[in-house]
Protein backbone atom coordinates (compact mmCIF):
# COMPACT_ATOMS: atom_id res chain seq x y z
CA UNK A 1 0.00 0.00 0.00
CA UNK A 2 0.83 3.67 -0.56
CA UNK A 3 2.05 5.67 2.55
CA UNK A 4 0.44 8.31 2.93
CA UNK A 5 1.86 9.54 6.12
CA UNK A 6 4.31 10.07 5.00
CA UNK A 7 3.26 13.06 2.94
CA UNK A 8 -0.28 14.08 4.63
CA UNK A 9 -2.24 14.66 1.96
CA UNK A 10 -6.06 14.39 2.64
CA UNK A 11 -7.33 15.06 -0.47
CA UNK A 12 -10.15 11.77 -1.18
CA UNK A 13 -9.14 12.39 -4.82
CA UNK A 14 -5.66 12.10 -4.16
CA UNK A 15 -5.94 9.16 -2.39
CA UNK A 16 -7.57 7.14 -5.25
CA UNK A 17 -5.09 8.40 -7.86
CA UNK A 18 -2.15 7.25 -5.59
CA UNK A 19 -3.71 3.59 -5.83
CA UNK A 20 -3.85 3.86 -9.35
CA UNK A 21 -0.02 4.92 -9.49
CA UNK A 22 0.69 2.35 -7.58
CA UNK A 23 -0.95 -0.50 -9.65
CA UNK A 24 0.71 1.59 -12.53
CA UNK A 25 4.10 1.32 -11.04
CA UNK A 26 4.81 5.09 -10.18
CA UNK A 27 7.41 6.33 -8.07
CA UNK A 28 6.67 7.86 -5.19
CA UNK A 29 8.18 10.90 -5.23
CA UNK A 30 7.70 11.97 -8.37
CA UNK A 31 4.09 10.79 -8.15
CA UNK A 32 3.36 13.04 -4.94
CA UNK A 33 4.68 16.06 -6.70
CA UNK A 34 2.44 15.21 -9.94
CA UNK A 35 -0.50 14.89 -7.27
CA UNK A 36 0.33 18.26 -5.21
CA UNK A 37 0.28 19.98 -8.27
CA UNK A 38 -3.40 18.62 -9.27
CA UNK A 39 -4.64 19.34 -5.89
CA UNK A 40 -3.05 22.96 -6.44
CA UNK A 41 -4.92 22.96 -9.79
CA UNK A 42 -8.16 21.89 -8.15
CA UNK A 43 -8.06 23.80 -5.46
CA UNK A 44 -7.74 27.36 -7.80
CA UNK A 45 -10.43 26.01 -9.79
CA UNK A 46 -12.87 25.91 -6.74
CA UNK A 47 -11.60 29.42 -5.51
CA UNK A 48 -12.04 30.82 -9.08
CA UNK A 49 -15.61 28.83 -8.99
CA UNK A 50 -16.34 30.39 -5.61
CA UNK A 51 -15.42 33.51 -6.26
CA UNK A 52 -17.45 33.88 -9.78
CA UNK A 53 -20.43 32.79 -7.21
CA UNK A 54 -20.08 35.26 -4.93
CA UNK A 55 -19.84 37.91 -7.45
CA UNK A 56 -22.86 36.88 -9.17
CA UNK A 57 -24.37 37.22 -5.67
CA UNK A 58 -22.92 40.46 -5.03
CA UNK A 59 -23.88 41.66 -8.67
CA UNK A 60 -27.27 40.45 -8.12
CA UNK A 61 -27.99 42.13 -4.58
CA UNK A 62 -26.37 45.57 -5.80
CA UNK A 63 -28.80 45.81 -8.66
CA UNK A 64 -31.78 45.27 -6.64
CA UNK A 65 -30.85 47.64 -4.03
CA UNK A 66 -29.96 49.87 -6.92
CA UNK A 67 -33.33 49.44 -8.00
CA UNK A 68 -34.36 50.26 -4.57
CA UNK A 69 -31.79 53.64 -4.71
CA UNK A 70 -33.44 55.09 -8.05
CA UNK A 71 -37.07 54.29 -6.74
CA UNK A 72 -35.72 55.95 -3.77
CA UNK A 73 -34.33 58.99 -5.56
CA UNK A 74 -37.15 58.73 -7.96
CA UNK A 75 -38.96 59.68 -5.16
CA UNK A 76 -36.85 62.25 -3.58
CA UNK A 77 -37.13 63.77 -6.58
CA UNK A 78 -40.85 63.87 -6.83
CA UNK A 79 -40.98 65.09 -3.67
CA UNK A 80 -38.35 67.86 -4.19
CA UNK A 81 -39.97 68.82 -7.31
CA UNK A 82 -43.80 69.05 -5.74
CA UNK A 83 -41.81 71.16 -2.74
CA UNK A 84 -40.59 73.63 -5.51
CA UNK A 85 -43.88 74.05 -7.85
CA UNK A 86 -45.59 74.55 -4.08
CA UNK A 87 -42.58 77.47 -3.33
CA UNK A 88 -42.96 78.56 -6.41
CA UNK A 89 -46.67 79.29 -6.83
CA UNK A 90 -46.58 80.81 -3.53
CA UNK A 91 -43.51 83.49 -5.24
CA UNK A 92 -45.62 83.27 -8.28
CA UNK A 93 -48.11 85.67 -7.00
CA UNK A 94 -45.00 88.36 -6.34
CA UNK A 95 -46.12 89.30 -2.99
CA UNK A 96 -46.41 88.39 0.30
CA UNK A 97 -49.72 87.98 1.94
CA UNK A 98 -51.35 89.74 5.22
CA UNK A 99 -50.56 86.58 6.92
CA UNK A 100 -47.25 86.25 5.61
CA UNK A 101 -46.13 89.38 6.81
CA UNK A 102 -47.05 89.00 9.95
CA UNK A 103 -45.68 85.15 10.65
CA UNK A 104 -42.38 87.12 9.03
CA UNK A 105 -42.56 89.57 11.98
CA UNK A 106 -41.53 92.67 9.87
CA UNK A 107 -43.29 94.82 6.60
CA UNK A 108 -40.86 96.18 3.63
CA UNK A 109 -42.19 100.23 2.60
CA UNK A 110 -41.00 101.86 0.27
CA UNK A 111 -40.15 105.73 1.23
CA UNK A 112 -38.35 108.17 -0.39
CA UNK A 113 -35.45 109.04 1.51
CA UNK A 114 -34.37 112.77 0.13
CA UNK A 115 -38.15 114.67 -0.36
CA UNK A 116 -38.62 116.53 2.69
CA UNK A 117 -41.09 117.12 4.43
CA UNK A 118 -42.53 114.00 3.28
CA UNK A 119 -39.90 110.90 3.19
CA UNK A 120 -36.01 111.77 4.33
CA UNK A 121 -33.30 110.59 6.21
CA UNK A 122 -32.86 113.60 9.41
CA UNK A 123 -29.56 114.16 10.75
CA UNK A 124 -29.62 111.29 13.22
CA UNK A 125 -29.66 108.93 10.22
CA UNK A 126 -33.88 108.22 10.85
CA UNK A 127 -36.26 108.15 8.47
CA UNK A 128 -38.76 111.15 9.19
CA UNK A 129 -41.65 112.71 7.53
CA UNK A 130 -45.49 112.72 6.80
CA UNK A 131 -45.81 110.02 5.02
CA UNK A 132 -43.13 107.63 7.91
CA UNK A 133 -45.43 109.13 10.01
CA UNK A 134 -48.03 106.86 8.77
CA UNK A 135 -45.62 103.92 8.11
CA UNK A 136 -44.66 103.55 11.74
CA UNK A 137 -48.51 103.49 12.37
CA UNK A 138 -48.52 100.67 10.21
CA UNK A 139 -45.80 98.70 12.32
CA UNK A 140 -47.40 99.51 15.21
CA UNK A 141 -50.77 98.29 14.42
CA UNK A 142 -49.45 95.32 12.19
CA UNK A 143 -47.06 94.34 15.66
CA UNK A 144 -43.92 93.82 12.97
CA UNK A 145 -40.98 95.61 12.63
CA UNK A 146 -40.46 97.84 9.62
CA UNK A 147 -38.23 97.61 7.08
CA UNK A 148 -37.64 100.85 5.30
CA UNK A 149 -36.51 100.64 1.30
CA UNK A 150 -35.64 103.67 -0.22
CA UNK A 151 -37.63 104.45 -3.42
CA UNK A 152 -37.47 107.13 -6.34
CA UNK A 153 -40.66 107.93 -8.06
CA UNK A 154 -39.34 106.40 -11.29
CA UNK A 155 -39.29 102.67 -9.50
CA UNK A 156 -42.25 102.70 -6.87
CA UNK A 157 -44.48 100.25 -9.36
CA UNK A 158 -41.58 98.52 -9.89
CA UNK A 159 -40.50 97.57 -6.25
CA UNK A 160 -44.17 96.68 -5.54
CA UNK A 161 -44.01 94.38 -9.03
CA UNK A 162 -41.34 92.59 -8.57
CA UNK A 163 -41.93 92.14 -4.34
CA UNK A 164 -39.27 94.63 -3.35
CA UNK A 165 -41.75 96.38 -0.99
CA UNK A 166 -45.35 94.93 0.38
CA UNK A 167 -46.15 98.71 0.69
CA UNK A 168 -45.49 102.34 -1.12
CA UNK A 169 -45.94 105.05 0.96
CA UNK A 170 -43.96 107.51 -1.14
CA UNK A 171 -46.17 110.81 -1.91
CA UNK A 172 -47.94 108.64 -4.64
CA UNK A 173 -50.43 109.85 -6.57
CA UNK A 174 -53.58 107.86 -7.68
CA UNK A 175 -53.91 108.04 -11.14
CA UNK A 176 -56.07 105.65 -13.76
CA UNK A 177 -52.84 104.78 -15.42
CA UNK A 178 -50.89 103.20 -12.18
CA UNK A 179 -54.87 101.72 -10.96
CA UNK A 180 -54.04 99.29 -13.77
CA UNK A 181 -50.87 98.56 -12.52
CA UNK A 182 -50.53 98.65 -8.46
CA UNK A 183 -53.84 98.27 -6.52
CA UNK A 184 -54.33 101.61 -4.17
CA UNK A 185 -55.74 101.72 -0.93
CA UNK A 186 -57.81 104.90 0.53
CA UNK A 187 -56.53 108.06 0.29
CA UNK A 188 -54.61 110.19 2.88
CA UNK A 189 -54.30 113.48 1.15
CA UNK A 190 -54.94 115.86 -1.58
CA UNK A 191 -52.27 117.04 -3.89
CA UNK A 192 -52.17 118.97 -7.34
CA UNK A 193 -49.35 119.98 -9.93
CA UNK A 194 -47.79 123.31 -9.51
CA UNK A 195 -44.67 125.33 -10.70
CA UNK A 196 -42.14 126.89 -8.78
CA UNK A 197 -39.97 129.47 -10.28
CA UNK A 198 -37.33 132.26 -9.51
CA UNK A 199 -38.57 134.91 -8.13
CA UNK A 200 -37.00 137.61 -10.43
CA UNK A 201 -38.43 135.73 -13.52
CA UNK A 202 -42.04 134.15 -12.40
CA UNK A 203 -43.44 131.66 -14.33
CA UNK A 204 -47.42 132.23 -13.54
CA UNK A 205 -48.67 130.43 -17.03
CA UNK A 206 -47.30 127.98 -19.17
CA UNK A 207 -47.94 130.13 -22.18
CA UNK A 208 -44.99 132.15 -20.42
CA UNK A 209 -42.41 129.22 -21.27
CA UNK A 210 -40.29 130.34 -24.06
CA UNK A 211 -39.30 127.51 -27.29
CA UNK A 212 -35.69 127.48 -25.87
CA UNK A 213 -36.58 127.34 -22.34
CA UNK A 214 -37.23 123.83 -20.51
CA UNK A 215 -38.87 122.72 -17.68
CA UNK A 216 -37.42 120.31 -15.43
CA UNK A 217 -39.49 117.19 -13.57
CA UNK A 218 -38.40 113.93 -12.11
CA UNK A 219 -39.25 110.71 -14.22
CA UNK A 220 -42.72 108.38 -13.36
CA UNK A 221 -44.56 111.49 -11.73
CA UNK A 222 -47.73 112.89 -12.63
CA UNK A 223 -45.91 116.11 -13.42
CA UNK A 224 -44.17 114.50 -16.61
CA UNK A 225 -47.28 112.83 -17.45
CA UNK A 226 -49.75 115.57 -17.47
CA UNK A 227 -46.90 117.97 -19.30
CA UNK A 228 -46.23 115.38 -22.07
CA UNK A 229 -49.97 114.76 -22.53
CA UNK A 230 -51.57 118.70 -22.44
CA UNK A 231 -48.10 120.04 -23.64
CA UNK A 232 -45.83 118.63 -26.21
CA UNK A 233 -43.97 120.86 -27.44
CA UNK A 234 -42.90 121.69 -24.22
CA UNK A 235 -39.21 120.70 -23.69
CA UNK A 236 -38.72 118.62 -20.17
CA UNK A 237 -35.71 117.88 -18.71
CA UNK A 238 -35.49 114.68 -16.85
CA UNK A 239 -34.64 113.32 -13.67
CA UNK A 240 -34.65 110.23 -11.74
CA UNK A 241 -33.89 111.62 -8.08
CA UNK A 242 -35.69 114.49 -6.29
CA UNK A 243 -32.25 115.66 -5.04
CA UNK A 244 -31.11 115.58 -8.65
CA UNK A 245 -33.94 117.62 -9.88
CA UNK A 246 -33.75 120.04 -6.52
CA UNK A 247 -29.93 120.77 -7.86
CA UNK A 248 -30.52 120.98 -11.42
CA UNK A 249 -33.47 123.82 -10.74
CA UNK A 250 -30.79 125.72 -8.22
CA UNK A 251 -27.86 125.56 -10.70
CA UNK A 252 -30.41 127.24 -12.85
CA UNK A 253 -30.80 124.16 -16.02
CA UNK A 254 -34.63 125.64 -16.16
CA UNK A 255 -36.76 128.03 -15.85
CA UNK A 256 -39.05 126.78 -13.49
CA UNK A 257 -39.58 122.82 -11.72
CA UNK A 258 -42.94 121.19 -12.06
CA UNK A 259 -44.08 118.84 -9.16
CA UNK A 260 -46.91 118.36 -7.01
CA UNK A 261 -47.92 121.10 -5.63
CA UNK A 262 -47.40 120.12 -2.04
CA UNK A 263 -43.98 119.61 -2.65
CA UNK A 264 -43.18 123.16 -5.07
CA UNK A 265 -44.79 124.90 -2.11
CA UNK A 266 -42.27 123.32 0.76
CA UNK A 267 -39.54 124.08 -1.48
CA UNK A 268 -40.30 128.05 -2.67
CA UNK A 269 -40.88 127.92 1.38
CA UNK A 270 -38.57 126.51 2.66
CA UNK A 271 -35.27 128.68 -0.28
CA UNK A 272 -35.58 131.96 -0.43
CA UNK A 273 -35.91 133.51 -4.26
CA UNK A 274 -38.33 131.42 -5.30
CA UNK A 275 -42.03 131.90 -6.11
CA UNK A 276 -44.87 129.16 -7.12
CA UNK A 277 -46.10 131.17 -9.78
CA UNK A 278 -48.73 128.06 -10.50
CA UNK A 279 -50.13 126.64 -7.15
CA UNK A 280 -52.48 124.75 -9.08
CA UNK A 281 -52.12 122.92 -12.62
CA UNK A 282 -54.54 120.44 -14.06
CA UNK A 283 -56.71 118.04 -11.64
CA UNK A 284 -57.21 117.83 -8.12
CA UNK A 285 -56.08 114.19 -7.09
CA UNK A 286 -55.11 112.13 -3.75
CA UNK A 287 -52.48 110.43 -2.23
CA UNK A 288 -52.74 106.77 -1.05
CA UNK A 289 -50.58 104.19 -0.14
CA UNK A 290 -50.14 101.02 -2.92
CA UNK A 291 -49.82 97.35 -3.24
CA UNK A 292 -49.27 94.87 -5.63
CA UNK A 293 -52.08 94.42 -7.97
CA UNK A 294 -54.06 91.30 -6.20
CA UNK A 295 -52.92 91.82 -2.73
CA UNK A 296 -56.07 91.56 -1.62
CA UNK A 297 -55.38 90.75 2.64
CA UNK A 298 -53.30 93.31 2.82
CA UNK A 299 -55.21 96.11 0.52
CA UNK A 300 -58.18 95.59 2.64
CA UNK A 301 -56.29 95.67 5.91
CA UNK A 302 -55.07 99.13 5.01
CA UNK A 303 -58.24 100.17 3.84
CA UNK A 304 -59.69 99.38 7.32
CA UNK A 305 -56.92 100.98 8.90
CA UNK A 306 -56.85 104.45 7.03
CA UNK A 307 -60.77 104.33 8.21
CA UNK A 308 -60.17 103.65 11.66
CA UNK A 309 -57.51 106.13 11.88
CA UNK A 310 -60.18 108.79 10.45
CA UNK A 311 -61.94 108.60 13.69
CA UNK A 312 -59.03 109.49 15.75
CA UNK A 313 -58.06 112.50 13.21
CA UNK A 314 -54.32 110.64 13.26
CA UNK A 315 -53.88 111.99 9.81
CA UNK A 316 -53.99 115.73 10.91
CA UNK A 317 -52.22 115.08 14.04
CA UNK A 318 -49.47 113.70 11.53
CA UNK A 319 -49.73 116.87 9.62
CA UNK A 320 -49.08 118.57 12.38
CA UNK A 321 -46.16 116.87 13.43
CA UNK A 322 -44.53 116.90 10.26
CA UNK A 323 -46.02 119.65 7.85
CA UNK A 324 -46.98 122.19 10.22
CA UNK A 325 -43.82 123.95 10.16
CA UNK A 326 -43.14 123.78 6.10
CA UNK A 327 -47.04 124.77 5.32
CA UNK A 328 -48.40 126.32 8.39
CA UNK A 329 -51.95 126.03 9.78
CA UNK A 330 -53.66 127.26 6.83
CA UNK A 331 -52.87 124.39 4.29
CA UNK A 332 -54.00 121.77 6.94
CA UNK A 333 -57.66 121.49 6.36
CA UNK A 334 -56.78 121.29 2.31
CA UNK A 335 -53.85 118.81 1.70
CA UNK A 336 -55.20 116.70 4.99
CA UNK A 337 -57.88 113.68 4.12
CA UNK A 338 -59.40 111.37 7.28
CA UNK A 339 -60.90 107.82 7.04
CA UNK A 340 -60.20 108.09 3.57
CA UNK A 341 -62.98 110.29 2.60
CA UNK A 342 -62.45 113.15 0.18
CA UNK A 343 -64.86 116.04 0.83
Amino acid sequence: MYDLGKHSYKSGFARQEIVLSQFLGRNEDSDFKYYKKRGHEMKKNLLKKLSAGLLIGTLTATAFIGCGSSDSAASSDTASTDSETESTSESDAGYRTLDEIKESGYINIGVFSDKSPFGYVDENGEYAGYDVYFAERIGEDLGVEINYVSTEAANRIEYLQTGKVDIILANFTVTEERAEEVDFALPYMNVALGVVSPSDAVIESLDDIGEDDQIIVISGTTAETYLTKNYPNITLQKYDAYAEAKTAFENGNGVAWANDNTEVIAFALENEGYTVGIPSLGDEDTIAPAVTKGNDTLLDWLNEEIESLGDENFFHADYEATLLDTYGADYEDTLVVEGGVVD
